[in-house]
């Protein structure tokens, strides 16, 4: 691909297991992708393996540093976009992180921080990849759990930084401990990690689990190998605790979606991330138990409409064009520089999977 002197732009994604790089052009022409497995350590550490794959994609892409315009980075936990700073980034071990900062310094390029699912929503929003609606919100259920808001077209990020921050909600007072330091969030019930450890406390760790049968080695290895989808799988296929683990999530989700619309009274809730892969056998206890809250209740099935929730289609890399989008905005470059019209949502879904939402 030709390209002129900072004419490039740089979404990173940052996840709790995979970080993805896209580069495009300022239209919105995919120059390059790549996906490796997400950083930790020090300081120093982590901005070095962003930065070398950030180089990775640029020389795939037949492209320098000195190509680009602006880096836009989507990073889980509390950023503050003025300053460049994550902190609070619990499933990462990550507090008072200058990641902005230290990224320019070290790419040479103008870094902008948001929220990697805030950063998702407002992607999602620009690209208009559900239509011409004014406010959604995403729900991204994977390492962990979060949401991302936009309200009238505004991205919302609260009076501290922490709108969106779902999965640390309290379900069951009584509950699993929790990274944050409280018992029972979202996040223990319906992330990948609480899946695949509930079906293993479940199975007895390879021994007689709860449903009087004994599982194989096999079995065991392939949850810890596959995570969340061989939960899933298992879950399909029969097995009684897999079941019983993926309609408990089912659930948990269904009360994220009511509480979201309740609290936002959104026009389209998007459902993505990693767990959510499974596809039908994901939404179908979610989908029951919505349908039970219709039932019980007048004000749910108002707010709970047909078309209100959908599922983000696999390829989208919602994550990926969040963080091309902010760094996008910080150019000052609107939806409509992209000259896609009606195609945008062709954009979002072209190409193979990179990202983690």
């Amino acid at each position: 691909m030709t390209t002129t002197t900072r004419d490039l732009v740089v979404g990173i994604d940052v996840g709790g297991t995979k970080t993805a790089v896209l580069v495009s052009d300022r239209f919105g022409a995919v120059a390059a992708r790549a996906v490796g497995p997400t950083a930790l350590g020090a300081p120093d550490v982590v901005v070095e393996r962003i930065a070398v794959a950030v180089e990775g994609a640029l020389s795939e892409a037949g492209a320098t540093i000195a190509d680009i315009a602006a880096i836009g980075v989507g990073v889980p936990g509390r950023v503050d976009p003025a300053s460049g700073v994550v902190t609070l980034a619990v499933n990462l071990g990550w507090h008072d992180l200058p990641l902005g900062s230290r990224l320019a310094e070290r790419l040479g390029a103008p870094t902008v921080l948001e929220n990697d699912v805030r950063a998702a929503a407002l992607g999602l929003h620009r690209r208009r990849v559900f239509g011409a609606v004014e406010s959604l919100a995403f729900l991204a259920i994977g390492t962990g759990i979060s949401s991302g808001v936009v309200l009238d077209g505004l991205l919302h990020r609260g009076a501290n930084g922490l709108a969106g921050e779902i999965g640390h909600v309290i379900i069951e007072p009584d509950g699993t401990q929790c990274a944050c330091g409280n018992r029972g969030c979202f996040e223990t019930v319906a992330a990948g990690p609480a899946l695949i450890s509930r079906t293993l406390a479940g199975w007895g760790a390879g021994g007689n689990g709860r449903d009087g049968a004994a599982h194989a080695e096999s079995d065991v290895t392939r949850v810890r190998e596959i995570g969340a989808a061989a939960v899933y799988a298992a879950a399909a296929a029969g097995d009684p605790v897999a079941r019983d683990v993926v309609d408990a999530a089912g659930r948990a989700i269904a009360w994220g979606i009511h509480l979201l619309a309740l609290a936002y009274d959104v026009e389209r809730i998007v459902i993505g991330g990693g767990v959510s892969h499974a596809g039908d056998a994901f939404m179908t206890p979610v989908r029951l138990q919505l349908d039970r809250y219709r039932a019980s209740s007048s004000l749910a099935a108002e707010v709970l409409l047909p078309d209100l929730v959908q599922l983000l289609p696999a390829g989208a890399d919602a994550g990926a064009w969040g963080a091309v989008t902010i760094a996008r905005e910080s150019l000052g470059l609107g939806s409509e520089s992209l000259g896609l019209g009606s195609e945008l949502p062709a954009l979002a879904l072209q190409g193979r999977e990179v990202g983690h939402v």
